[in-house]
């Protein structure tokens, strides 16, 4: 195995360009994804409730995972745990594109959530020995380059539709894009594997679950956007044409900038306000959205939730990966799993509420959760 992954003599710069690669190819592998599920729904006829069955299926695989997280990665290392995950998350990405009814959705959908967690705590991981190295917040910029890559697959995802390429060519594409990635790029992550014997299951202490309640707010926020923007345009905002994609694009273009300086303003103005603020722009975007569900001011509303997502979780990792109780990777497999939980619940949380009454009631319920990132944000020792 380790003739397989050589490790090269690297500069700080190197490895932030090494982890910033495999950030972007974890986003483009989920936004294909996201970008297709409108396509999907409407080839394998499913209703809005039974999408939000279905999409049930990742935080079940992200579940199944959850003893094993920080067991692994103290066992073989973040890096390897990156590698490996991220080959299987993108091969579960193309059998996604191979479903041909329900149940294969949703088997494939439980792998892909499975994998997910393993991509989202490696490579925060790597990120964290990352900002080490730079002795200053980094780790939100890593974030921003993850929300470039949805930005990009989105724009490719259009692409694909317009043209009426199916998804599995489509996937097939972005797969063997993050496969040449790793290829390149492997050999320059931080080897921190660690001889440890560490428990199958690692409770977290009582500051890293407050840091994953925060972050399991916001996620619900995120991955609701993620999964139910366009839909929200079609159905409720009633846009046309390219229009439909416009507030998914609006929101992923804000929560990349946000992310860009989101370290610079908590440094400028503290964390615990930058968390405050952040709730209530995801809030008060998602309940201008709400209440005006028209072309211009859904668009604003999506603006300003991309805005306040932004820099939520990478600041709550940034504060996980500095745990005095436990190593980064351990701390990382915590937070990060409350906070993933969030954001594999909210879409198909969305799509019950949506069968029982509409998608505009769904959203208020979201606005919620951002109001909540302000409440447990003000209560919290941060």
């Amino acid at each position: 195995m380790e003739a397989l992954l050589p490790t090269y003599h690297f500069s700080r710069k190197t490895l932030r360009i090494a982890v910033g690669a495999m950030f972007f190819m974890t986003g483009l592998c989920f936004a294909s994804w996201a970008s297709r599920i409108a396509t999907i729904q409407q080839n394998l006829n499913l209703s809005d409730a039974a999408l939000g069955g279905v999409l049930f299926a990742m935080p079940v695989g992200l579940m199944c995972s959850l003893p094993f997280s920080g067991w692994v990665i103290t066992k073989i290392g973040s890096r390897k745990l990156l590698i490996g995950a991220l080959i299987v998350y993108s091969c579960c990405l193309v059998t996604l594109g191979l479903a041909q009814n329900t149940i294969q959705l949703i088997i494939c959908l439980t792998l892909f959530g499975f994998a997910s967690n393993a991509v989202n705590i490696s490579v925060n991981t790597q990120a964290v020995a990352a900002e080490e190295l730079y002795q200053k917040p980094i780790l939100a910029s890593f974030h921003g380059i993850w929300s470039l890559a949805g930005f990009t697959g989105a724009g490719i995802g259009t692409f694909m539709i317009g043209k009426s390429i199916i998804p599995f060519y489509h996937f097939g594409l972005v797969f063997i894009i993050i496969i040449i990635t790793i290829a390149l790029v492997s050999g320059y992550l931080k080897n921190d594997k660690v001889a440890s014997s560490g428990p199958v299951f690692v409770m977290p202490d009582n500051s890293l679950i407050k840091l994953g309640i925060i972050a399991f707010c916001s996620l619900i926020c995120e991955g609701a956007m993620f999964d139910w923007s366009v839909i929200y345009f079609k159905k409720v905002v009633l846009a046309h044409g390219a229009w439909i994609g416009a507030g998914y694009t609006a929101f992923m273009l804000t929560m990349a900038t946000g992310r860009f300086i989101a370290d610079w303003f908590a440094h400028r103005f503290g964390l615990k306000r930058t968390l405050q603020i952040s709730g209530m722009l995801t809030a008060t975007g998602l309940l201008v959205a709400v209440v005006f569900p028209y072309l211009f001011t859904a668009l604003a509303g999506f603006l300003l939730v991309g805005f306040g997502v932004s820099s939520v979780v990478p600041l709550v990792y940034s504060a996980a990966g500095r745990s005095k109780t436990m190593s980064p990777g351990v701390a990382l497999a915590a937070v990060s799993t409350i906070g993933f939980m969030g954001f594999l619940i909210g879409p198909p949380v969305i799509g019950f509420i949506a069968g029982l009454a509409s998608l505009r009631a769904s959203f208020t319920l979201i606005a919620v959760m951002g109001i909540c990132v302000t409440v447990f944000s003000t209560k919290a020792r941060i």
